[in-house]
């Protein structure tokens, strides 16, 4: 097995805004808006960033948390955790190409910029977290025409096949498909901070990470950029470090989490 991170939703970086994570340590993920969202329009289900409900409570909305010039903007809803689809530029974009190499039972792991929300309003505390994971059981790869009928259904909930479908535009995505037994979104956010870090992350070129730099989230960040394989489980050494990152996982969001990371033997 191999376990891939990839940078997803809203961050304070790029977006200029990010979910809330709250003390108990929930949280709520804010997806992007597509760049050809204008053709969304002709997209029935298409969501917008005020149609957004809690994970938690699905009679709220997530408007408090939502820069208000974009409550009525479209959201991608990449990665979606109803059915487990996310979708990737890996030909266009760089930082996506390694994702190419993702095969089945490969598992991917998605990282997510949070800003904590106490007492009703944003604190200066941010950082990045991993939110949930796909246990991968499908890879379409370059998606430049309507696939067949079996995979649009798999992949309807992805806004790249609902563009697809009703709006005519494939952009040439590569679409990946999680297992709904081994797939997850985290009931709590897990931190991604130097300590585990330091146990379970190297470099592509296996050196340990340097943390003199920069802040603690500008290193991560730096190193968690690019999508790429992060543990190999076939290596014994990876394998040691991947169960460091599970036992992480664990302590932060529980056992039935962690299990996407394996049984922990």
């Amino acid at each position: 097995m191999k376990i891939y991170l990839a940078n997803v939703g809203a961050n304070l970086s790029k977006h200029r805004f990010a979910g809330p994570v709250f003390e108990d340590g929930r949280f709520e993920f804010l997806p992007i808006s597509p760049p050809n969202s204008a053709r969304l329009d002709a997209c029935p289900a298409a969501t917008r960033y005020c149609d957004l409900r809690s994970h938690y409570d699905p009679r709220q909305d997530l408007r408090a948390y939502v820069p208000p010039g974009l409550l009525n903007e479209y959201v991608l809803r990449s990665p979606e955790f109803e059915t487990f689809t996310y979708c990737d530029a890996c030909d266009e974009f760089p930082r996506a190409a390694k994702l190419k190499e993702v095969r089945q039972g490969d598992v991917l792991l998605f990282v997510a910029g949070l800003r904590r929300w106490t007492g009703g309003k944003w604190t200066s505390e941010y950082g990045l977290h991993l939110i949930g994971g796909f246990r991968i059981e499908e890879v379409l790869p370059k998606v430049v025409a309507r696939p067949d009928d079996r995979a649009v259904g798999r992949f309807a909930k992805n806004t790249v096949v609902e563009l697809g479908v009703h709006a005519g535009v494939w952009g040439g995505e590569w679409l990946f498909a999680g297992s709904k037994d081994g797939s997850r979104r985290f009931d709590k956010a897990v931190p991604l901070n130097r300590e585990v870090c330091e146990q379970a992350f190297r470099k592509s070129n296996g050196a340990p990470w340097r943390w003199d730099r920069q802040s603690e989230t500008a290193t991560v960040a730096s190193h968690t950029r690019t999508a790429r394989c992060f543990l190999d489980t076939s290596d014994p050494e990876e394998a040691k470090r991947a169960g460091k990152l599970r036992d992480w996982v664990a302590r932060h969001t529980g056992e039935a989490d962690a299990a996407l990371l394996g049984d922990g033997a």
